[in-house]
């Protein structure tokens, strides 16, 4: 596993920083409470902003360190910003959570174990507030109570269908660990597939774990959780068996927008996020591209470049980070190569590839099919 070193904000279109949502669901018992927890205990200074759907069926421990919920909404320095709501006031929740004076790095929605992932996926893309952005639909799966979760859940195939991770828990307790992972993997469409235990997901898979701005003499959950449990923490939480694979690549040369969006387009099985930034020379020398991408969803947001000129100084470099799971990363690598322009030769038509993901102004309500779901 490899760290990633590249943060890239997510700016809207009107220059702000976007905070990603991810939509966080499973069956009732398949583990997302502790996946939550754990993502909340070793955050790394991030400050997460959770929404929990029918809260009053679940427990969350680390809200019992905070103090009551009273009035269903606790904030704590720079860990976390919890709201219990029902599914018609998500918009206005993500919009109170998106307030910069609010410093939330990343928003994680926990569905109800009986929830429809898709419709909460729906109205996170269909969303008007320009502060936030799509960040996943992870889908967590009790390894254990699979085979006899389809039998009484039919509809748990459709759910890992449209997933862009899933999240393979208590794969210790299952009694045949690999059947349920390939079964897994065969039902999922091109989603990074993950095993884990006690809900160990690496957080930097699903964010960057890094506050957006330094925060000085402010309590986090992680500095809570070492004060708890001491330095080493807990024997469930302090040991990372699911981590992912991460593939940096930088570019001095301007890439051609046909060849990365050929690429991007047949990105592999597994392939989770991908972010940066990118050159297109003279396609657009005004602006550089930043790219945020993740499962099968993809925006590109151009900005002006903040150094160097436009006749192809050192400091316009296409930079990118692409994080998976079981990812090949000298063929993506190699891949993206082959997208550099050493002869690059302005065409009009190039970049309406590009164009179809850079976000304009809101229009109707976009519809979440079936099958992969680009750019809405």
């Amino acid at each position: 596993m490899s760290q990633s070193s590249i943060q890239s904000p997510s700016p809207s279109p009107q220059g702000a920083r976007q905070i990603p949502v991810v939509v966080l669901a499973g069956f009732l018992g398949s583990g997302k409470t502790t996946l939550l927890n754990h993502l909340l205990h070793r955050s790394g200074g991030s400050r997460i902003g959770a929404v929990v759907n029918d809260f009053g069926a679940i427990e969350i421990d680390v809200m019992a360190v905070a103090g009551a919920l009273g009035d269903s909404t606790v904030s704590l320095g720079n860990g976390c910003l919890c709201c219990a709501v029902d599914v018609s006031e998500l918009d206005v929740c993500l919009g109170r959570l998106a307030e910069p004076a609010a410093g939330i790095d990343v928003i994680v929605i926990e569905a109800s174990g009986l929830a429809e992932p898709r419709e909460l996926v729906r109205m996170v893309l269909a969303s008007e507030n320009p502060r936030v952005v799509y960040g996943g639909l992870v889908e967590v799966v009790d390894a254990a109570e699979f085979l006899e979760t389809r039998q009484r859940h039919p509809e748990t195939d459709r759910h890992l269908a449209i997933a862009d991770l899933v999240v393979v828990n208590k794969l210790d307790r299952a009694e045949d660990g690999e059947r349920v992972l390939s079964l897994v993997r065969s039902l999922s469409d091109r989603a990074a597939v993950v095993p884990a235990t006690y809900g160990r997901v690496d957080p930097e898979f699903l964010f960057d774990c890094r506050p957006s701005e330094e925060r000085i003499g402010q309590l986090s959950f992680d500095d809570l959780h070492r004060h708890t449990h001491g330095e080493d923490g807990d024997d469930h939480v302090g040991h990372l068996h699911s981590g992912y694979d991460s593939v940096a690549f930088v570019s001095g040369v301007p890439l051609h927008p046909r060849r990365l969006m050929d690429f991007l387009d047949s990105r592999p099985d597994g392939l989770y996020r991908i972010k940066g930034y990118v050159d297109f020379g003279p396609y657009d020398l005004r602006n550089r591209y930043a790219v945020h991408a993740v499962g099968r969803f993809l925006r590109f947001y151009p900005e002006p470049w903040t150094g160097g000129d436009e006749n192809g100084d050192e400091s316009r470099l296409s930079q990118l980070v692409l994080i998976g799971s079981g990812i090949d990363g000298t063929a993506l690598s190699k891949e993206l190569e082959a997208c550099k322009d050493d002869a690059p030769h302005a065409d009009e038509h190039s970049m309406w590839g590009v164009l179809r993901y850079v976000q304009e102004a809101e229009a109707e309500e976009p519809d979440v099919p079936e099958g992969p779901y680009d750019g809405l």
